[in-house]
């Protein structure tokens, strides 16, 4: 009989440690495929969050401006800055109402800019009217739609140039 050589005691080891290339780039493909779908739909989402917060924004004003004109007796605010917080902690007044807070009395917040124009003093030394609109800071990329409000409180939409008051409402 012929004797046979064995490899007791000997343990031969092949190493397959980590992945090949070729499983990398699969994996790299399919994660590149669900970012392609998931990126759009993250960034439509963040601009519908933007045009319902500056339609909330717009409706804060109004009510602000309500309040403001039956505090202080002389109309509407004659700018966002007079609707806005006292400096440091002083006393609230027709300069100062505190009837919004201080990002959006300067006239810009998520993503949007308020344009806010009062409108001329009354005879009576009121400020009557006023008129409101909401842009986005970069049309397509923080808001679609621009917005439009004044003392009737109603608020309107354009999907291509600033709103005014012959566009559709909400």
């Amino acid at each position: 009989m012929a004797a046979r050589a064995t490899n007791r005691g000997r343990t031969r080891k092949t190493s397959n440690a980590g992945f090949s290339l070729i499983e990398l780039l699969v994996v790299v493909a399919i994660i590149l495929i669900i970012a392609a779908i998931a990126i759009p739909n993250f960034l439509r989402a963040r601009i519908a969050a933007n045009e319902a917060a500056a339609v909330e924004n717009m409706r804060t004003i109004t009510t602000a401006n309500v309040i403001y004109s039956t505090a202080y007796g002389t109309g509407y605010a004659a700018s966002l800055a007079k609707l806005g917080p006292p400096p440091g902690s002083g006393p609230v007044s027709a300069n100062a109402a505190g009837l919004i807070d201080d990002i959006l009395a300067t006239g810009t917040r998520t993503g949007y800019i308020y344009t806010y124009v009062a409108g001329p003093v009354s005879a009576g030394g009121t400020i009557d009217a006023y008129t409101l609109n909401g842009d986005p800071l970069a049309p397509g990329i923080t808001g679609v739609r621009h917005f439009y409000t004044d003392a009737t409180g109603v608020i309107r939409f354009n999907a291509s140039a600033a709103a005014g008051p012959a566009d559709s409402p909400l």
